[in-house]
Formats: structure tokens, sequence, C-alpha cells
């Protein structure tokens, strides 16, 4: 019974020893083991481990990768002396841990203190050498790889890896915006009422040329009609002559009857003549005719 109860005794005092001996590594982790304060090993791997009980103590480090954001934007001053708020964040990791926990004692805290300094001092310098149209759009992406390689270099001493710096957003302040905005807003009227000025004159331009031509048309074309009528009129004037020569007292009755025609076009016309005028000669040879036929 009695060396039942040493087994006994035995068994749990090795279980004791086993459970403050052991110790295990996530792969999310590391582990540094501390003996009376002093670093003695790394763990980075994940996996079973012992130290000395009693005497060893471990602390854990994540190995994941960490974001530091920035709780409210900060103020940068452009080449153009103009104020910009910057809300950006951090993308960063441990890698030594060692290097880690002596630098900041393993305090995360204090370690995105020192990196948020490191790229809030690289903002400043890159800002300062910029105009806001740089910073928003035409280097953004320019400034954001030099920042994290500053930081990545800076934070080596640490142990630290920066793996990205992003600018999140770049914004001007209220009060800068507003009087922007106006600016913007008059730059914007004076080039519509530029361009409405230049289309009005343009118009006018268009319908003035369009007016010439058009009275040059007119004029070429009454030139055309009146040579064409004039044409006409010769022609006429020729076969008339031709009939004539032919055979003139035909000629002279068929422009009789033509005035006859003429004149006699309506009911209410009201002629007085001699009736014996060369007007009415064809017509009394015509009686006499009708009388001798008789």
């Amino acid at each position: 019974m009695r060396n039942l109860g040493t087994v006994l005794l035995g068994l749990i005092a090795a279980l004791l020893l086993l459970s403050l001996s052991a110790f295990s590594v996530d792969q999310r982790e590391y582990a540094l083991v501390f003996r009376l304060g002093e670093i003695v090993a790394v763990k980075k791997e994940p996996g079973l481990y012992f130290k000395v009980p009693l005497v060893d103590n471990v602390r854990y480090f994540d190995k994941r990768i960490l974001t530091l954001n920035w709780v409210e934007p900060d103020r940068f001053l452009t080449s153009e002396k103009k104020n910009v708020l910057v809300d950006s964040f951090i993308k960063w990791r441990i890698i030594d841990p060692a290097k880690y926990y002596v630098s900041v004692k393993g305090d995360e805290l204090q370690a995105e203190r020192r990196l948020s300094q490191t790229v809030n001092d690289g903002l400043r310098a890159e800002f300062g050498k910029r105009t806001i149209h740089e910073v928003v759009s035409g280097e953004r992406s320019k400034i954001m790889e030099i920042l994290r390689q500053r930081a990545d270099r800076d934070s080596r001493q640490m142990g630290i890896q920066v793996l990205d710096v992003r600018l999140r957003r770049v914004d001007l302040p209220q009060e800068v915006s507003e009087s922007v905005y106006q600016r913007m807003e008059a730059e914007r009227k004076r080039v519509a009422n530029e361009l409405r000025s230049r289309g009005a004159g343009e118009a006018e331009k268009i319908r003035a040329d369009a007016d010439k031509q058009r009275e040059v048309i007119i004029a070429e074309a009454f030139s055309q009609a009146q040579k064409i009528k004039g044409e006409g009129d010769a022609k006429a004037a020729e076969i008339y002559s031709q009939a004539y020569s032919k055979n003139p007292e035909f000629y002279a009755f068929y422009r009789s009857l033509d005035a006859y025609r003429n004149s006699f076009n309506s009911k209410s016309d009201v002629m007085v003549l001699d009736p014996s005028s060369d007007f009415f000669k064809y017509m009394r040879n015509s009686g006499r005719a009708g009388s001798t036929g008789k």
C-alpha cells in the first residue's frame, strides 16, 4: 500500500514537472523563453517545447499581420502652404521577436507610436514637396511606396516589417474646401460665359456669311434669268423677223389678232376708237369678204 502511494506521488510529481516544463507554440505566434530576465531561446515554429521549470518563463508575440489605424485624420502642409487632412493606415508584423522585445519591451502600443511617428514624418516631408493635385491623384502611389520603404527601413531596427502604407483619404479642411469650391464655381462660370460669348460671335459670323452667300446667289440667279430672258427675246425677235420677211401680210394679220385678243379679253373693257383706224383694218376686210361671199 505504501509502495502504491509512493508511485502515485511520483506520477503526480512527474506530471506536475512535465506541465511546468512543457509549452506549445501556435502557428500564429512566436515564443520567447526567458531565464532570470534574459532571453535564452526564440521559438518561431509551431510545436511542443520544454523549459526549465520555475526558472524559465515564456512570453508570446503575435506573428500575424497587424493594422495600425489613426483615430482621426492628421493635417499636413503641401508645397502651396495648403492644409490637407490625411487618413492612412499601416500593415505591419513582427519578424524578429527578440529585437522587438529589446526595442519596445514587447509593448504593441509603443511599437505603433514609433511606427506612426515615422510615417507622419515621411508624410510631412513628401507632402511639403508636392501640390494638392499631386498628393490627391498625380503621385499618390509614388508617395505611398516611398513611405513604405522608409518606414520598413526604420522599423527593422525594432524587429518589425512594414508591409504596406496606404493613404485612405486625402481631403481639404472644411473651411478650405468651401473657398476652393467657390473659386472652382466662379472659374466654371467664367469659362461658360466665355464659351457662350465665343459661340454667339461665331453664330453672328456664320449668319452674316450665309446672308452674304444668299445675296450673291440671288444676284447670280437674277443675272442668269435676265440673260436667259434676253436670249429668249432675241430668239423670238429673230423668229418674228424671219416670219415677217417670208409673209409680211400674214405677219401683220397675226399681230392684229393677238392685239384683238388682248384688247377684248374682258367684257367690262371699254374702248373708244375711230372705226376707220388701222386697228380695225382686218375686221373691215373680214366684213367685206363675208358680203362678197353672200
